[in-house]
């Protein structure tokens, strides 16, 4: 079982806690202040855990011919990509504002930091914790500096290779241990078969003592759901209020009803994930009462008899006598009076029955 370790001010994450739903808003917000709002107050009421963002120093991210390529998609807010995303990337007061926006809902606020300089100022704006993107997974300086900040780390793992993996586990454990895994393909949409849920598995595997969680750009909930089924402690989903708006990210996000419906799904799995101890138990009792099986005389059996198995069957029988699995220990046995034909075989026919004791 993973460690446990604390995400944010009161909640855990990893060991027997529940999972930690973020809901990704990402870009989403089109640009528009009022908007990311709407989204932080949709992700509360849906029953996410987290409301996240992506911050980004543009020219910490790009360099100056990246900013300045054409960008003629239908999702471009620019002729240019530096345009494009200057559109859309919020400034410190306004990410300010949704983080005290956030905190007077009461739902927690963080961000990617898509660059070093974006870390800083997340850091200065005092997150819980710090969500690496795919991007950064294998930029070795950001992930070492970053991890000194401190904080507890949430690190995707989209276009990365166990190797890759390995490395950042190396880097990043000594430094700073409050740190999870995120199974992540970088596709949007992303297809059920390039999905690869194994590879949760293969995380809770290499690296025990960390919580091992999904991030999925998959439309629809079911493959999230089975991820929590899988033992995943945190999901991020995309989320949207609208998927037709402009943008390449919605197609693959969840609008409030889903969000809402897979809140309520992966609570449920939790719920149904239960003991792993196999018994009998209350809520069955009235089913087992009801068509519960015992052993009767298939021939009517005299008084003194030494039972063999040919004697007897296995049949609904009233009153309750010994289970079905108990039909091998009572051959060999004497009985003490005689058993009709289709009577129920009770201890008290039974001479001298020690009754096993289940473990």
């Amino acid at each position: 079982m993973s460690r446990e370790f604390e995400l944010c001010p009161g909640r855990r994450v990893g060991g027997e806690q529940p999972c930690f739903i973020i809901a990704e808003i990402g870009q989403n917000h089109q640009g528009d202040l009022d908007i990311a709002k709407r989204m932080i107050r949709m992700a509360k009421d849906c029953g996410a855990d987290c409301a996240k963002f992506q911050k980004s120093e543009l020219e910490y991210k790009f360099n100056k011919k990246a900013l300045e390529r054409p960008y003629t998609s239908k999702h471009s807010w620019g002729k240019t990509y530096g345009e494009h995303k200057r559109h859309l990337e919020f400034s410190h007061d306004q990410y300010r504002e949704l983080k005290k926006y956030a905190e007077e809902i009461g739902i927690f606020f963080t961000a990617s930091g898509m660059d070093e300089m974006a870390v800083e100022f997340l850091h200065e704006l005092d997150v819980p914790f710090f969500k690496v993107g795919s991007g950064d997974t294998n930029n070795f300086p950001y992930l070492e500096k970053t991890a000194k900040k401190g904080r507890p780390m949430v690190i995707s793992s989209g276009m990365q290779s166990m190797n890759t993996m390995h490395q950042v586990y190396q880097i990043v454990k000594p430094i700073n241990p409050n740190f999870c895994f995120l199974q992540c393909t970088s596709a949007y949409p992303l297809q059920p078969e390039d999905v690869n849920l194994r590879v949760i598995s293969a995380y809770q595997s290499a690296f025990p003592d960390i919580p091992i969680g999904y991030s999925g750009h998959e439309t629809g909930i079911a493959i999230s759901v089975a991820a929590v089924a899988m033992g995943a402690k945190v999901v991020e989903r995309h989320v949207t209020l609208d998927k037709t708006w402009k943008g390449s990210d919605h197609q693959a996000s969840l609008e409030p009803n889903e969000l809402a419906e897979l809140v309520k799904a992966i609570r449920t799995v939790e719920k149904a994930m239960g003991s792993p101890v196999k018994q009998l138990l209350p809520c069955e009792m009235a089913c087992n009462e009801k068509l519960g099986k015992s052993v009767v005389a298939k021939v009517t059996i005299p008084e003194g008899a030494v039972l063999t198995l040919d004697m007897l069957t296995v049949k609904v029988g009233e009153p309750k006598g010994f289970p079905p699995e108990a039909i091998f220990d009572l051959v060999g046995q004497k009985v003490k009076k005689c058993i009709e034909e289709d009577e129920t075989i009770t201890e008290q026919a039974v001479e001298n029955h020690v009754k096993k004791v289940k473990c």
